[in-house]
């Protein structure tokens, strides 16, 4: 079905964006010795020189604020086993770090332990778009931490999925 010229419904635009697979971040700071850390799935790579990233938050989101104020960044890129730690982050008003080992990245983000890889920014930019913003981050160091046959946390049409389910495409394979 195909809807022309006519007011797209919130619903009808979630959905057809779910048939889009991402992968799971956790973005997170530390202010005043306070971390802070949201789930994102808007999250992508901008730029290769500089090396700039960038993902989208809400405008009304709370942690956000502190990571503007903190001036930087991580990204966790949170493996297949992690999808605890992604609901977790996604709650607002719990206390989100209760129970999450972590480390601290050369420029003193929080880095959760068993994401995949991590990559540790300064703010660049910002900008606003319509209920969000769109937040870019210069790349300043970057990890691997999970295993190279690790599997990434993907969430495609409102679920958990991983690459199993879908038929991974190996190299060459088309």
């Amino acid at each position: 079905m195909s809807i022309h010229n006519a007011a797209i419904e919130p619903l009808h635009f979630r959905q057809a964006l779910g048939h889009y697979a991402s992968g799971i971040t956790v973005i997170t700071s530390q202010l005043d010795n306070d971390p802070v850390g949201f789930t994102c799935q808007s999250f992508y790579s901008v730029s290769m020189a500089p090396p700039l990233v960038s993902f989208s938050v809400m405008s009304s989101s709370c942690s956000y604020p502190k990571i503007r104020r903190a001036g930087r960044f991580a990204v966790n890129i949170l493996s297949g086993a992690q999808v605890e730690i992604s609901n977790q982050f996604a709650r607002r008003g719990a206390d989100k770090w209760r129970g999450v080992d972590r480390k601290e990245s050369p420029l003193g983000n929080p880095i959760i332990t068993g994401s995949l890889h991590w990559l540790d920014c300064e703010i660049h930019a910002e900008h606003t778009a319509g209920d969000h913003l769109i937040v870019i981050g210069e790349v300043k160091a970057l990890a691997q931490q999970g295993g190279t046959v690790d599997q990434p946390l993907l969430y495609f049409k409102g679920q958990y999925c991983n690459l199993a389910e879908h038929g991974v495409l190996h190299p060459g394979h088309r």
